[in-house]
């Protein structure tokens, strides 16, 4: 049902999908006043470039997607993921190990891509909004154009997150090059953007409005944009923040999934009754999402039912594997970490010899051929530290704990995406936003009948887990929480430097720079627009 969804709105569509970062690139688009669609499938298909922007930019090409470089600069950045070079391989300049160690440059092609990725986003919502102008007024037309104004919101914020200060460009074709924008200035400009589009965005949730912005998808937006405001703006707002997190806890629309793990498996969609707003991937479609491809091992592609060689690169470090302590949690089951087992109980042998199991090996038969039982250590261990390398046996490139919430899609395509959607908001992470703002500082409200205080807002998703009941909760417990529930969902990095921890060390990170919370502006923009201001310590 969901790749129906969005089949019919990227191939209608692709012609409008930006060619550079140029905020002011002209696209080609055969969408006129004359011609503009007037029924709600046919509104759908006119605006699905948008969507497809979210989710994989090039359509046939998923490099820059919100589930690859978007998801490297919140995850990689931070303790709960890691790209090593495993033997030589995946070093690609560098790149992965300037995100993991906090020495990227002007020029980094993850800080430039993505910031083509938004900025071609917004473009492509002006864009849309400017031939919407002169369409007949009704109430699809008012919808639509509320939800284009919530996808530009939506990719103002995660501008805003990631750069500061950044161009706020609010017509398409606009005259001139578009000035740095204050943080400050872009908060509001979203803040106020989101509360425009709200009365005619939909209430209704599942399939008909799946992968789509509703009211619930704004207010969650708002929700986390209240509890970063005293990062962002130096301005406490829990309260607002709390307020968001009840409009979507009053509208009874959301409903926890019983089985975690079917939230992320490769059929999801929209009969998962706690997503909100997901980012859309089809494996031959919509590609983007490999994450099967650059963090299983390969020995273990046939448990999985995998047909294709994974990269075996990424994995996280060990004390953020460590925080999935609590027993019985069906959270621990995202990672796979240990002595492994085919799915019959038998061990995972790996055919190699004495020397190739380690290379440092000294024994009298170096190329005695052996039988390894599959061991993946969470510890990770460098061979070369300048280059971030674990080394090239087997033992290096079995270290670090592999994840696979996105669980394996043995449907994946030949060039190795999946089919999982990736969740952007669910309604577990309204659950500890609220929490989160009431230790802040908020007061704890009803609903329902229910006094929610931060106890009983995380023990719903301890029940959920089936891990013990927590009897206290105070701010770190909390972040433990966030970690355990919301791993690889792209929110790390913001919840690290909310809570002033982004500068801590950890893996082979030392960098203790604040100036490191944002990305910087890239030269090429800068001599390009003189009108953009570089971040302060680039």
């Amino acid at each position: 049902m969901k790749k129906f969804i969005f089949s019919g709105t990227l191939l209608a569509g692709l012609y409008l999908l930006p060619a550079c970062a140029d905020l002011d690139v002209d696209v080609e688009s055969e969408l006129t006043p004359a011609n503009f669609p007037k029924t709600p499938d046919q509104l759908i298909a006119a605006t699905g470039p948008l969507y497809s922007q979210l989710s994989a930019a090039n359509g046939s090409n998923g490099g820059n997607s919100y589930a690859t470089n978007y998801w490297r600069l919140q995850e990689l950045s931070t303790d709960a993921a890691i790209m090593p070079a495993r033997g030589g391989n995946f070093d690609d300049g560098g790149q992965y190990r300037f995100l993991h160690k906090h020495t990227w440059n002007l020029d980094h092609p993850t800080v430039r891509n993505v910031w083509e990725w938004g900025f071609g986003g917004i473009n492509i919502a002006n864009r849309l909004l400017a031939t919407f102008e002169g369409a007949p007024e009704n109430a699809a037309k008012r919808e639509t154009i509320a939800q284009v104004r919530t996808m530009r919101a939506l990719f103002y914020f995660y501008m805003m997150d990631l750069y500061g200060n950044v161009p706020i460009v609010k017509n398409f074709g606009e005259a001139g090059l578009p000035p740095t924008a204050p943080r400050a200035e872009v908060f509001a400009y979203v803040e106020s953007e989101l509360k425009e589009a709200i009365p005619n965005l939909s209430e209704t949730t599942g399939t008909l409005t799946y992968g789509r912005p509703t009211k619930f998808l704004a207010f969650a937006l708002l929700a986390k944009m209240y509890l970063n405001a005293e990062y962002y703006l130096n301005q406490p707002r829990y309260p607002e923040a709390v307020a968001m997190a009840d409009n979507i806890l009053t509208s009874n629309r959301y409903v926890l999934s019983t089985d975690y793990s079917a939230i992320f498996r490769p059929d999801n969609g929209p009969a998962i009754t706690e997503t909100i707003f997901a980012a859309v991937y089809d494996a031959n479609l919509i590609k983007g999402n490999a994450m099967t491809r650059w963090t299983l091992n390969q020995g273990l592609a046939a448990k999985f039912g995998v047909t294709y060689v994974a990269s075996n690169i990424m994995s996280t470090l060990p004390d953020f594997y460590y925080k999935f302590n609590l027993a019985g949690d069906v959270r621990n089951d995202t990672w796979v970490a240990g002595k492994q087992f085919n799915l019959d109980g038998t061990p995972i042998l790996i055919r190699t010899t004495n020397r190739g199991l380690n290379q440092t090996y000294s024994g009298p038969d170096p190329a005695a051929a052996i039988n390894w039982h599959l061991d993946l250590t969470p510890v990770i261990l460098l061979e070369n530290e300048a280059t971030m390398d674990t080394g090239n046996d087997l033992q290096s490139q079995t270290q670090g704990a592999r994840s696979i919430k996105y669980f394996p899609d043995p449907n994946a395509s030949t060039d190795r995406y999946q089919n999982n959607d990736m969740p952007v908001f669910r309604l577990a992470d309204v659950l500890l936003m609220k929490a989160e703002a009431i230790l802040r500082g908020a007061p704890a409200t009803a609903v329902n009948g229910e006094l929610q205080t931060p106890l009983v807002l995380v023990n719903k998703l301890r029940t959920r887990a089936k891990a013990p009941l927590a009897t206290s909760i105070d701010l770190n417990e909390l972040l433990d929480e966030r970690a355990r529930e919301l791993s690889w969902e792209g929110w790390r990095r913001n919840d690290l430097i909310r809570y002033g921890q982004f500068e801590q060390k950890w893996g082979f990170k030392d960098n203790a720079d604040v100036t490191r919370r944002i990305y910087p502006v890239l030269a090429s923009e800068l001599s390009l627009n003189p009108g953009l201001r570089q971040n302060p310590g680039y």
